[in-house]
């Protein structure tokens, strides 16, 4: 056994043994961009402890998991594990395939009628299933997720009612749901959020956005393209929020 599988066993039990220590717990989908990010610094601050839940899902870049590990040793979380899936192997999406990530001028120039094609099949209901089955074994009452279906892409797993329909699937398909043990609920604190509101309340909590990646096409040295859907409401929410967006643009 190497050092660094040594390292790991050793998280893995002080973990077990420190999962009946604390009375409140939470896994957190953290993709280390803006929404994700204001979702952990709410989760902080209702007094949860924090389990932080990236993936490297097979995405077109890594940088988002830099700046997942920085929010994580941010917001001193129990935990930041990045977990290995691959959605590459089935595509269809320009954050998983070899196509090319749309780029536009302004927010205007969106499609509303539009799934656009940085939609990622499936990819909430894949990502929250991980964060229920981690929920179980850390015995997490809550799971965040920063999703919100007012300034968003058209994606049709943003919406209130299938988050609703999930959490319902949760409750019925798990050992803590059917035994009553524990209640899972999943958390959306941002869904009827604009961007603006969101770094607003993001800066009253302290969050650092600096910190933060909200880019579908960054360079190598994970400057941000400034014209990706995810940019542009980026750029639009902290010119309404009247706060200097600390983002470098390419």
């Amino acid at each position: 056994m190497n050092i660094e599988q040594s390292l790991d066993n050793l998280a893995s039990n002080n973990l077990e043994n420190n999962i009946n220590s604390a009375s409140k717990r939470a896994v957190v989908l953290s993709s280390g961009g803006i929404d994700s990010t204001t979702t952990m610094a709410i989760a902080k601050s209702e007094g949860y402890e924090i389990y932080s839940l990236s993936f490297r899902y097979g995405q077109r870049h890594h940088a988002e998991l830099v700046a997942a590990q920085k929010v994580a040793q941010f917001f001193n979380v129990k935990r930041h594990l990045i977990a290995n899936i691959d959605l590459r192997s089935f595509g269809g999406s320009a954050l998983t395939d070899s196509i090319d990530v749309p780029k536009h001028e302004s927010v205007e120039e969106l499609s509303k009628d539009e799934i656009p094609i940085t939609y990622v099949p499936a990819r909430n209901t894949i990502l929250l299933s991980y964060a229920l089955a981690w929920a179980e074994v850390v015995k997490a009452e809550t799971i965040f997720i920063g999703v919100t279906a007012v300034d968003y892409s058209g994606y049709p797993d943003c919406r209130p009612e299938y988050i609703e329909a999930f959490e319902k699937m949760a409750n019925l398909a798990t050992k803590t749901g059917v035994t009553e043990e524990i209640k899972i609920k999943i958390r959306t604190p941002l869904i009827y959020m604009s961007k603006s509101d969101i770094i607003l309340k993001g800066a009253e909590l302290g969050v650092d956005y600096s910190i933060t990646l909200s880019c579908y096409d960054p360079d190598y040295n994970g400057r941000s393209c400034g014209h990706c859907d995810s940019c542009l409401h980026r750029i639009k929410g902290f010119k309404e929020a009247n706060i200097a967006d600390p983002t470098i643009y390419y």
